[in-house]
This record gives C-alpha cells, structure tokens and sequence, in this order.
C-alpha cells in the first residue's frame, strides 16, 4: 500500500502534511509518497528517524489557493497535484490525498483518471456526525453549478458509497431544501426532486438544515455551492460549542471542578464534533481513489484522511462503486 499526499497542498502546508504523513506510517506501517519541491519537504522532514517508509517525488510547481483550478491543473503540468494524481494513473501510488486547492484536486483526478462510466461530474462527500450514526453530505464543494440530473448522480454515487465502505443497507436519501413540500425551492430542486422520486433509491423527499444531523437521513444531497456553505456551516458551529463551553466553565470554580471529573466526557464530546477526526472527503465519481482535505487540516486531520484512502483501498470501493452505481442507474432508467 502506498498512498500519495500533495505536499504543498494547504494553508499549513508542508509542516502538518509532513507531520500527518509521519504519523500514519508510525500508525499503520503502510508507505507514502510525499509530492513536491524536495528540498522544501526534507527541511519539513528534518532529523526525523521515523521515515524509511516516506519517499519524496520532486516536482517544481503547485496550485494556489486562489488559482482558477481548471486552468492551473492545465497549465501547471509540474504540480504536485497533477503528479500525484499522475503517480495514481501509473500504478505507482494507490491513493491520493490533498489539502490543497479543492477544485483543482477534483480537476487533476477527472483530468488524469476520468470518470465512472455514466456519471457526468464527480463529487464530494463529506461524512459527518449525525444523532443516530454518520450522515453523508454530497456535493460539498466540488460543483458550484449543477443540474437537476447531477444532483441526481450525487445521490447514486453516495448511495453505493454508503453501502461499499459504510456498510449501511437502503439508507434513507433527503433533498436539501428550504421546506419538506415538494413544491419548495427553485426549478433545480423541484426537477431534482421528481428525479430522486422516480429512481431506485430510499427517497424520503425534502430535508431541512436541522435535520441533516437529526438522522431522519442518512444521506444528504444537494449542489456544491450550498452543501459547501452547510459543511463549513456545521465545522464552525461545532468549533464556537465546543471552544464557549470550556471558556464558561474555566469562568467559575464549579465549572473547574466539572472539568476536572468530567474530562474524559469532555474529550469525547469534543472528538465528535471535530471534523479532523473524519479526515477528509472522498471524490466520488473518478476512476480512482482521491481524497480532498480542509484547508486547514491539522497533522491528525491529514493522518486520519490517509487512513481514510487506505481503508477505501483495502475495501476496493472504488470498483464496488462502479458497479453499484451502474447497477442503480439500470434500475432507475
């Protein structure tokens, strides 16, 4: 098993990709190809022992934050993310995983190993905390402009995902949707609405923002450009909960004293609501395994995203995916 990571991906980028790639070979023993300008990922390496497993890639470019994604993937052939995906599409590495510029990951994947056959754009779903289990959330980024017939994809894709690597069976599928009437929303949504109605899938009808987490759902779909506004939404709401509760209870001595005898209860809480524990988002929809990182992912956050690439590989979802989704499509049409 060898995973890439795009080392010059991210805002703290490459000291905690460096850190968190460490940190998953002292966890799982598996190898990692780090991709970037070599000199400045070995001074980030430093001294470190622990590192016979990590071999460096060297490529001499890298896609901004801010960059036109499309254009840059296509201009910037020496990027560390075109490479990464590059080393996937060769059969050197068997994942890819980035804290860099989203889009432009999801444009190196398309670009480099094309998509599942029947499915018109790849997406992101994010796997996140819900009352009753893990709730997936898809599109979450990838596409600001869709489609009725993409949202439609989206939920295909995610159901087959939901399967493969969640191990959930028929799992219940929600509309993201300003009302649960089937007449609310724009014409995006109300044609997506009879297209999630008519296919093979557990389609429960319109969901609302607080019953993503509620677990009526276990998946969630909708476009990029709202899924993303909800999933960062959800992470900062999470953050504020849990950084104002340990502030009120640091204000007074009871508050101390609950802290003192409730930590474990405290870190628990807190491990659930970060979003570093999940790692990061899978792209959905490409013929290979690719997964998208925060932007600001901490060392943990890139370990546990790795973790997420390898167990995706060691399940072989992404041609379990293939097939179910080619599957659901025969039965929706």
């Amino acid at each position: 098993m060898r995973i890439a990571v795009d080392a010059m991906g991210g805002d703290n980028a490459p000291e905690m990709v460096v850190q968190g790639a460490v940190q998953a070979v002292a966890e799982s023993g598996i190898d990692i190809t780090l991709v970037g300008d070599e000199e400045i990922i070995r001074a980030a390496l430093g001294r470190r022992s622990d590192t016979r497993s990590i071999e460096i890639h060297h490529c001499g470019e890298t896609v901004l934050m801010d960059e036109s994604p499309i254009k840059a993937v296509r201009m910037k052939k020496d990027s560390s993310i075109r490479v990464a995906f590059d080393l996937l599409k060769r059969g050197r590495v068997d994942a890819v995983v980035s804290a860099g510029n989203s889009g432009a990951t999801m444009a190196a994947g398309l670009l480099n190993l094309g998509k599942i056959e029947g499915i018109e754009r790849p997406a992101l779903a994010s796997i996140i905390p819900g009352d009753k289990g893990r709730v997936i959330l898809i599109d979450v980024g990838g596409n600001v402009d869709c489609r009725p017939i993409h949202i439609l994809h989206f939920g295909l894709m995610a159901d087959a995902f939901s399967e493969s690597c969640l191990g959930l069976n028929d799992p219940k599928v929600g509309l993201l949707n300003i009302g649960e009437e089937a007449g609310k929303g724009n014409e995006q949504v109300k044609t997506a609405y009879k297209l999630l109605q008519e296919s093979s899938l557990n389609f429960v009808g319109n969901v609302e923002g607080q019953d993503i987490l509620s677990g009526q759902v276990q998946i969630v779909v909708c476009d990029g450009f709202v899924g993303n506004v909800a999933l960062k939404l959800a992470e900062a709401m999470a953050e504020n909960v849990s950084r104002r509760l340990k502030d009120d209870m640091m204000d007074s001595l009871l508050g101390k004293v609950l802290a003192m005898f409730g930590r474990s209860f405290f870190d628990k809480f807190e491990k659930t609501l970060d979003y570093a524990e999940y790692g990061g988002a899978p792209i959905l929809g490409i013929n290979g395994v690719g997964i998208v990182c925060h932007g600001g992912s901490s060392a943990r956050a890139i370990k546990n995203a790795i973790m997420m690439a390898v167990d995706y590989v060691e399940k072989n979802v992404q041609d379990r995916l293939a097939v179910q989704v080619s599957e659901l499509q025969t039965v929706s049409s």
